[in-house]
């Protein structure tokens, strides 16, 4: 296969040193893990790909930016440079800092959420509909059909389905919406992004019932930059021009700084609305920290103010998407099943058909990224039955989409790495049929994909692995 590289806008200045483990360490690793990647040691992890959540590497601008900061516990210029940044950048009026971006979920559902409440939303994401969830709300998908169908390959599949957002409104009214949650990208659908129209159209609609829009923003600059790439009419503007005309057809947004900001910890609250500010500024104190530093340290917001100025550079973001680019392809050359078409943060294997030989119920998506890292120490994320948890009767939801997670950390990794990943996967993908389901053995009652531990379903009388639980 051709390699179509887009070189690296930029040049390595400082390394941290990564080991290849042997398998019968990567073996007990895993068992000390409970099967679970997030409880793996990243010692024992070779090419990390998990999340991109944290791990950017910053520029040698952001690590100058560290030595500026200004740790005064009230009126830090950090932040009124951060603020700054954000008006000019996103175009809101107002800002809260936190600590990361579910310190931002918590804060904006609490203030806007009563109980009983129903929220909108371009598919769930984890921490998002719990906190929704905690203040009392049921959350409701309205996305597109064709976003649950890893193999639709449409350009926007995280577009709002606006039949099933009116409905929702005629059926239960618009005063119990306090607001539409719009996620650009959508992370559970494969990183796919929303159109401008279709943002445009849901905010006209939503602002036609008095419900608000709230970006989730956390991977805006990626949904921007395939906006440009993928809608008509838009490919000789400036991903920064499409950004702030998208945040501009919304009412605030929540950030985790740790992705598009490029940072390593912070997040922020964004509105517009004075009397939403005031309230979130009330609970940022109990919550968070003084509502000029939100839980972060001054040097931490100069670091996520240039993180917010780097991040829209059409040449850096251009070669962060060919690079999740390259490696989807490569696996899609191989007939790897992945979910198409690839988006913007990472590349997603579509478990389902992968280990099409294990029911959902032995968590075939778990198992594949456990297995995933005992071949090759890559480390990657199940998205699917285990994450998607339990509905208030205690049952487990059993999303459409079971899928493996290979997250692209943003300037770290080389193309070399992802032949590396693609590799071993196309490997395990020929050995598949040997792979057994799992039982779990430890669930927490929230956000159980974390701390949840598994072991391989066990060996039956013949010597055959059981690949289902027992009915």
């Amino acid at each position: 296969m051709d390699k179509m590289y887009v070189a690296e806008p930029y040049k390595i200045k400082v390394v941290e040193p990564i080991r290849m483990t042997t398998r019968a360490q990567r073996q007990a690793a895993l068992e000390r893990a409970g099967h679970n990647t997030f409880l793996l040691d990243s010692r024992d992890v070779y090419i990390d790909l998990l999340t991109d959540s944290g791990t950017t590497a910053m520029s040698d601008r952001q690590w100058a930016g560290l030595m500026l900061g200004d740790e005064a516990y009230a009126g830090s210029r950090n932040f009124f440079h951060l603020l700054e940044t954000v008006q000019e950048y996103y175009g809101f009026r107002y800002m809260v800092p936190t600590h990361q971006g579910r310190g931002a979920e918590h804060l904006l559902s609490r203030i806007a959420i009563k109980p009983g409440d129903y929220v909108p939303g371009n598919m769930y994401f984890t921490t998002t509909r719990a906190h929704q969830e905690l203040a009392g709300a049921t959350f409701r998908d309205v996305i597109i059909d064709e976003a649950h169908d890893p193999q639709a390959d449409l350009p926007f599949k995280g577009n709002v389905d606006l039949r099933k957002f009116q409905a929702l409104i005629d059926e239960v009214g618009a005063e119990k919406i306090p607001y539409i949650c719009l996620a650009v990208t959508v992370n559970l659908a494969g990183g796919q992004p929303v159109s401008l129209q279709n943002i445009r159209d849901v905010s006209e609609l939503a602002h036609r019932h008095g419900i608000r829009v709230m970006f989730d923003a956390t991977r805006c600059v990626e949904n921007a930059y395939l906006i440009k790439e993928r809608e008509p009419g838009h490919a000789g503007r400036s991903v920064r021009e499409i950004l702030k005309e998208m945040m501009s057809y919304g009412d605030g947004c929540t950030m985790s700084g740790k992705k598009d900001c490029m940072v390593n910890i912070g997040g922020f609250l964004a509105m517009n609305d004075p009397e939403l500010y005031q309230a979130a500024t009330q609970l940022v104190v109990l919550y968070e920290g003084m509502p000029s530093y939100g839980g972060l340290a001054g040097r931490d917001m100069e670091a996520m103010a240039l993180g917010i100025q780097e991040s829209v550079d059409d040449d850096y973001i251009h070669h962060r998407i060919m690079q999740v680019r390259y490696l989807g392809d490569r696996l899609a050359a191989a007939d790897v099943p992945i979910v198409r078409p690839v988006g913007g943060h990472a590349v997603f294997l579509d478990a389902r058909q992968f280990l099409d030989h294990l029911p959902q119920d032995a968590f075939p998506a778990q198992m594949l990224a456990a297995q995933i890292y005992l071949q090759s120490g890559v480390r990657s994320m199940e998205r699917g039955i285990v994450s998607a948890g339990r509905d208030r009767e205690g049952r487990n939801h059993h999303p459409n989409l079971e899928l493996v997670r290979l997250t692209v950390p943003r300037r770290v990794y080389t193309y070399a790495h992802m032949d590396v990943v693609a590799d071993s996967i196309t490997d395990l993908y020929e050995d598949r049929r040997r792979i057994p389901g799992l039982t779990m053995v430890y669930e927490p009652k929230v956000l159980r994909f974390f701390t949840a531990r598994f072991e391989p379903l066990p060996v039956t009388q013949d010597g055959a692995r059981q690949n289902a639980l027992p009915a």
